[in-house]
């Protein structure tokens, strides 16, 4: 019991500021990045995907969340078909770019609920 305190006091998910700016501004970001040209949206998507799964690779190890360990690598995993998309290899149009950001957003969320659901917060 002493130790999940000891987890929970130190996962930024907790703070309002750290969750904030680990999190939600970029998905915001990932939102609006959707109504811009394609070379800034994929730059966008890509700065938001690695400072999001650098927090939760950050916060795994700093409290031991058990979600984290797993939207971590997901988040960057995520880079690749975002390359993919700006690069024109594939040429997605808008609805594919939605479903892309809707796969990377909601998969993160699917992912938070399953493990922690599993496995417990802590881990």
């Amino acid at each position: 019991m002493a130790s999940d305190t000891v987890q929970s006091s130190r996962d930024w998910l907790r703070k309002p500021r750290t969750n904030l700016l680990a999190w939600w501004i970029p998905q915001a970001a990932i939102l609006a990045g959707l109504f811009m040209p394609v070379p800034v949206r994929g730059l966008i998507w890509i700065i938001a995907l690695i400072w999001m799964g650098t927090a939760c690779i950050l916060n795994a190890r700093r409290c031991g969340r058990t979600h984290c360990r797993y939207t971590g690598p997901y988040y960057l995993a995520m880079i690749a078909p975002v390359l993919v998309f700006t690069s024109g290899i594939i040429s997605p149009g808008f609805y594919g770019w939605l479903g892309l950001g809707v796969f990377i957003l909601a998969g993160s969320k699917v992912i938070w609920w399953a493990t922690e659901r599993a496995w417990g917060t802590f881990s």
